[in-house]
């Protein structure tokens, strides 16, 4: 199988960047069904990349619909120990401007009708999330922004929400109570996923508007946050070239997963194994 070290996920047109080359389309089965479409692979900087639009060729998933463990089992199949995540999102805060970054720290998981985890079916396994995202990582994209002049902001919370409908301004107002920064609809369950698949994880949050809480500005469109996404998906082009070349080495969360286990192996089934063998082979053996 062709693989790819750094993954990233996010609209189509981010894998249309320069200096990508060796580029195939490769189809993936997992064993919680088919991801959103196929990953794009190709090279930059000496490095294999792997490509997936979040929400299906021509977006035809909505955040609630996207089948976010397919997706990150992918990654992992592909052998990616690093994932960036490109997200529209709206902005919560007067300084956090649409049409620049932000790099978010922490998350705030309001969805409601989403599997957050590759577990049950009779294995039990709990992974820490008090740091929802990767350092290391998000230093890389941070550094890289601000050396393509990005107008970007580090740390801040990202709020998922549901969808696919915005937020009420009521709504909006409590997040902003909240000290929230951004709001978007699909970085959860993502991150979680990805912590447990031991994949390092870190957003690009790209901000198309300002929700509905800025009562000088309008009420969000879809054909407002389209036009501003436009624009920014060249940006976290040129971040991404930019960081590539940085990443290096393994996952910080390798191994994670061999003390989050709590199932005894003793009563783990043939079946449960046999699904997880990707994420759980090695510490049962």
């Amino acid at each position: 199988m062709s693989e790819a070290t750094i993954g990233v996920i996010g609209g189509s047109g981010l894998y249309q960047m320069e200096g990508l080359t060796e580029v195939e389309r490769v189809e993936l089965d997992t064993p919680f069904g088919a991801p959103s479409a196929s990953y794009i692979l190709g090279s930059l900087s000496g490095k294999r990349l792997a490509f997936l639009p979040r929400h299906g060729e021509g977006h035809v998933f909505m955040p609630s619909e996207i089948p976010f463990r397919a997706n990150i089992y992918g990654f992992k199949q592909l052998g990616c120990e690093w994932l960036i995540s490109a997200s529209a999102v709206g902005s919560l805060k007067e300084d956090i401007h649409p049409g620049e970054i932000v790099i978010p720290d922490q998350f705030i998981d309001m969805t409601k009708n989403r599997i957050g985890t590759f577990f049950g079916g009779g294995v039990v396994a709990h992974v820490p999330m008090a740091d929802p995202v990767c350092a290391k990582l998000s230093e890389i994209l941070l550094a890289a922004a601000d050396r393509v002049g990005a107008n970007v902001h580090a740390g801040g919370t990202y709020v998922c929400m549901e969808g696919p409908q915005f937020s009420t301004r009521a709504e909006s107002f409590r997040y902003r109570d909240w000290g929230a920064s951004v709001i978007g609809m699909t970085n959860m369950p993502e991150a979680k996923l990805a912590r447990e698949a031991e994949i390092s994880y870190a957003t690009l949050a790209l901000p198309t508007d300002y929700d509905c809480w800025h009562e000088e500005e309008e009420s969000v469109t879809v054909e407002m946050l389209i036009d501003t996404l436009r624009r920014n998906v060249a940006l976290a082009q040129k971040i991404i070239i930019e960081a590539v070349p940085h990443i290096e080495g393994r996952s910080p969360f390798e191994g994670l997963l061999g003390t989050a286990i709590i199932t005894d192996p003793a009563h783990i089934s043939a079946e449960a194994r046999d699904r997880l063998k990707l994420l759980i082979g090695r510490y049962l053996s």
